[in-house]
């Protein structure tokens, strides 16, 4: 893969590292504080298993075809948002976007030319240059004003998210896009309270202040797996801070944002501040190595991270990387919780998240109770079609994911692990994206599914003696996003905490757990990225001396 010319990685590997969960995951399995009660999953929580005829057979997502576009009328061709204007611009390439879980065309997207992209920097950067001028109060107002715009259309848009992407309706795309619209509204009061400072001088005539300006153009690379949340995370924050911004989604992905763009025009957003131009990696090139782009931020593979940073020369950048969720569950750990939320790390978004739950380490003393109690939530599963309400797992996006899951799973077992249930591609459906969860016991510390970034619906245990070499195990690969630990000591809390090389640590909760103002992003020295996505980011510091003495 690091061989491979930059425009094959731009297409292939930029999904694999993603964003977690947000908000919704926290409300749907509920975070168990240190020494709390011992926890009881709700009635509510236990489905039917997904093998059985329900939600997941093709005759019952046969009758559920009033989802999909011939129903609907939703399939069309697509014009991109371009320096403020729908258009479906100059290039003569075109591609069709077919539906995950039901494996219908549902939209034709225009790919960009060289002069589209040149339309929208030069735009950018005009708008930018009369846009930083704008007050913060006048950016927050803009922003609450898009958010009111985005509130009226969020069903469209999950649904629109679920067709493309794959994720279930109603379990996730609906508080998915809620969250997105977050990001507006977040950065409109941040960006109120971005303050600069006064600096003391050893000269007395010397008076030294720091104020935050804006950046200029921002391209914004996202992946597939949150194709509205994420790209929002650097256009909200962005706008707040007075830049512009060209968000490059991957074109099989690309409808939802489309639509929400709408909301821009709706509320007033300058022209040429926002453009939105899908295509694969020949798009990216383009972007990262603009002479009129200042800054990149990229949410994708550690692999094409690395080629982003080899081609964009001097600019500033955000770079949110691969991660493969490391959870420890320690010998005073509440074990019904754990397990719950292993397994829904596991299974959210079909696995298709940077800080998925990729890795169990178990020490050895809980490692049968913990393995029992997993497997009874692995079975309440629904697989199906991810417009069914009763469905909590829907099919994975695309065919490269699929089969970087065949791989993984195939290593695993060469390597002597143990599948405990699932292992294989669900029959019975209309694509063969339809993944079974996956749960690998005595999984070497050396296995795929161990070091590397899955990025399917997969659940692999390694079992240690103590908490030394749970560390161990933890520290053992090269990434270091976000991990969790499941312990009823604060102390062991902070002990952990303290010796566990991650961006973020979650204690008792998911590794999927996710805040829309958390700082997040990966450790220094590892290889899941900087920088914490926080409205700083988005501006540069720029400091005043006045000598006063010299002023008459």
């Amino acid at each position: 893969m690091r061989n491979q010319p930059l425009e094959v990685l731009f297409l292939h590997t930029i999904p694999w590292g993603t964003r977690g969960t947000g908000p919704r995951g926290q409300a749907s399995r509920p975070s168990i504080p240190v020494s709390a009660t011992p926890y009881r999953a709700d009635a509510a929580d236990v489905c039917a298993p997904h093998n059985q005829t329900g939600a997941g057979s093709i005759d019952y997502i046969a009758e559920r075809r009033r989802h999909t576009t011939k129903e609907t009328g939703l399939a069309r061709d697509l014009d991109i948002y371009l320096a403020g204007e729908w258009t479906p611009g100059t290039g003569d390439e075109y591609r069709e976007i077919t539906s995950p879980g039901s494996g219908e065309h549902i939209a034709t997207v225009p790919l960009a030319s060289q002069a589209d992209i040149d339309r929208a920097v030069a735009a950018a950067r005009r708008a930018q240059d009369a846009f930083r001028h704008w007050t913060a109060i006048e950016r927050a107002d803009l922003l609450h004003r898009v958010a009111e715009a985005v509130a009226e259309n969020i069903d469209e848009i999950a649904r629109i998210q679920t067709l493309e992407q794959g994720k279930p309706y109603h379990e996730e795309s609906l508080a998915d896009i809620a969250e997105a619209n977050q990001y507006f509204l977040n950065a409109a009061e941040d960006v109120k309270r971005l303050t600069g400072s006064v600096i003391p001088t050893s000269d007395r005539n010397k008076r030294m202040f720091t104020f935050h300006r804006s950046v200029g153009v921002w391209a914004a690379i996202t992946p597939w797996n949150f194709p509205v949340t994420i790209p929002l995370e650097y256009i909200g924050p962005g706008l707040a801070a007075g830049n512009a911004i060209i968000a490059k989604p991957p074109e099989f992905t690309a409808w939802g944002l489309r639509k929400l763009a709408e909301a821009f025009d709706a509320a007033g957003v300058p022209k040429g501040l926002v453009s939105i131009i899908p295509g694969g990696g020949e798009i990216g090139e383009a972007l990262v190595t603009h002479p009129g782009i200042d800054a990149i931020g990229f949410t994708g593979s550690s692999a094409t991270g690395k080629r982003i940073l080899s081609q964009m020369g001097i600019k500033r950048s955000v770079m949110e990387m691969s991660g493969n969720g490391p959870t420890i569950i320690t010998e005073d750990a509440n074990l019904e919780a754990a397990a719950e939320l292993a397994v829904f790390g596991a299974r959210y978004n079909a696995g298709q998240v940077s800080c998925a739950t990729e890795k169990v380490i178990v020490l050895e003393s809980v490692h049968d109770e913990f393995v029992e109690r997993a497997l009874a939530h692995a079975e309440q599963i629904v697989l199906g079609d991810p417009f069914d309400e009763a469905t909590t797992m829907g099919p994975l996006n695309n065919e490269p994911t699929a089969h970087k899951m065949d791989l993984h799973v195939a290593d695993a077992r060469k390597r002597g692990a143990s599948v405990l249930t699932g292992g294989h591609r669900a029959s019975g459906f209309p694509t063969n994206l339809y993944y079974e969860f996956t749960m690998i016991d005595a999984v070497p510390e050396d296995a795929l599914v161990s070091r590397e970034e899955t990025f399917g619906p997969v659940l692999p245990i390694v079992t240690v003696r103590d908490d030394e070499e749970a560390i161990a195990v933890t520290a053992s690969g090269d990434l270091g996003l976000q991990a969790a630990v499941f312990t009823s000591s604060i102390d062991k809390a902070f002990w952990y905490t303290d010796r566990i090389r991650a961006g973020t640590v979650v204690i008792n909760d998911s590794t999927d757990f996710w805040e829309t103002f958390q700082p997040f992003g990966g450790a220094a020295g590892t290889a899941s990225g900087w920088g914490r996505g926080t409205i700083d980011d988005f501006t540069d510091l720029q400091t005043m001396v006045i000598d006063i003495g010299k002023a008459t």
